[in-house]
């Protein structure tokens, strides 16, 4: 009997026993403590991540000590900075092939060119996150974009044909009575900033497209979204450079006050690291959790982030202000649980079609 067979052998007993490899109770608790402290320290690290490089933006694009009116250039650099950390991990990755888990790069233009699509969805999806940001408070910008899973219902039927259960167009539902709902508690805050609102709508569209393209474009990087990281941003550069031109903010940087300042590029390249690390930590929450726990995540840190920008900013919101975004959070929870059944009910029904030989 050789040793796969023992182990084998070993496997079929401390089964039937009901035993396991280690007696000792302690262990296996010491066990799930590790795994509960990794787990939490994942997503404390996700939310502070998240939380930070929303606000850092937004002292970027609309603060009024910087006064800095260039959110193009702002989105380019962080691009720019993308590139250079994506450089900067692959040299890791060669030099502690043990220790940094990053996959070779290299520019093909070919696969540049494949990608070229997705990239402009990206540059839309970036450039209007940061100009809702630059013209709605932190406090409204969840609701500002809150027409994403919306979007991703209305694309999904009309790109790939697929139909949605009653139960999550109920739930689309909700969210818009929660967006609209917001849209008229900021107008009657005096705050409401139409562009903003525009953007914003615009930048859900585009946070659906670029889920739609990325599952198009992932096999012309090997199904590497580090690299297709690397080439969005590549793309991204060259394409936001004649925008930057013909609006006019290579003017505005020139005649910045500030151009010099040490702190104002220190900040700039901190908001571009924080741009590549969302990208970082939302993987590794995933990872150590699940996509639906990482969809929970998101939405208790969206809650989180309106409370703390209410009170950073010291603003007063109504009753039905705070019930616009329970709505546009519940709604959005709602959906992602029923997404959830309706995958776990395919694959049950699946595995029992595999089971019989249907």
């Amino acid at each position: 009997m050789n040793r796969t067979q023992l182990n084998r052998s070993r496997i079929l007993r401390m089964a039937l026993s009901g035993s396991t490899d280690s007696q000792d109770p302690e262990n296996k608790e010491e066990t799930f403590l590790l795994k509960s402290m990794k787990i939490a320290l994942v997503v404390t690290l996700y939310w502070f991540v998240s939380i930070t490089m929303v606000f850092l933006n937004k002292y970027l694009l609309d603060s009024p000590a910087l006064k800095l009116d260039a959110p193009l250039f702002v989105t380019f650099f962080q691009c720019v900075v993308t590139v250079v950390l994506c450089w900067c991990m692959n040299i890791l990755a060669m030099l502690c092939p043990g220790s940094v888990d990053f996959p070779s790069i290299k520019f093909d233009p070919k696969v540049s060119r494949s990608v070229l699509p997705l990239s402009i969805v990206f540059i839309g999806m970036i450039t209007f996150n940061n100009l809702c940001l630059k013209y709605v408070g932190v406090a409204f910008y969840n609701v500002g974009r809150s027409l994403t899973t919306v979007f991703n219902v209305l694309m999904s039927y009309l790109i790939l044909k697929q139909t949605t259960s009653f139960q999550a167009l109920l739930c689309c539902g909700i969210i818009i009575g929660g967006f609209w709902l917001g849209v008229d508690q900021e107008d009657a805050h005096g705050n409401l900033s139409w562009i903003g609102i525009a953007f914003g709508i615009l930048a859900s569209l585009c946070v659906s497209l670029n889920a739609i393209f990325t599952k198009r474009v992932l096999p012309a990087v090997d199904g590497s979204i580090w690299r297709l990281t690397y080439y969005n941003n590549i793309n991204a550069c060259v394409l936001f450079i004649p925008f930057i031109i013909i609006l006019g903010e290579l003017r505005t940087i020139y005649n910045f006050d500030k151009l010099g300042n040490l702190d104002f590029w220190g900040i700039m390249i901190l908001g571009g690291v924080f741009g590549f690390a969302i990208g970082y930590v939302t993987g590794l929450q995933i990872k150590f959790t699940s996509p639906l726990t990482h969809n929970v995540s998101g939405t208790a840190k969206a809650c989180a982030q309106t409370v703390l920008a209410v009170s950073y900013y010291n603003e007063k919101k109504t009753f039905l202000w705070w019930t616009s975004n329970v709505m546009v959070l519940g709604g959005s929870s709602a959906y992602t649980w029923v997404k959830a059944q309706a995958m776990k009910s395919n694959h049950e029904i699946k595995q029992s079609k595999s089971e019989s030989g249907v």
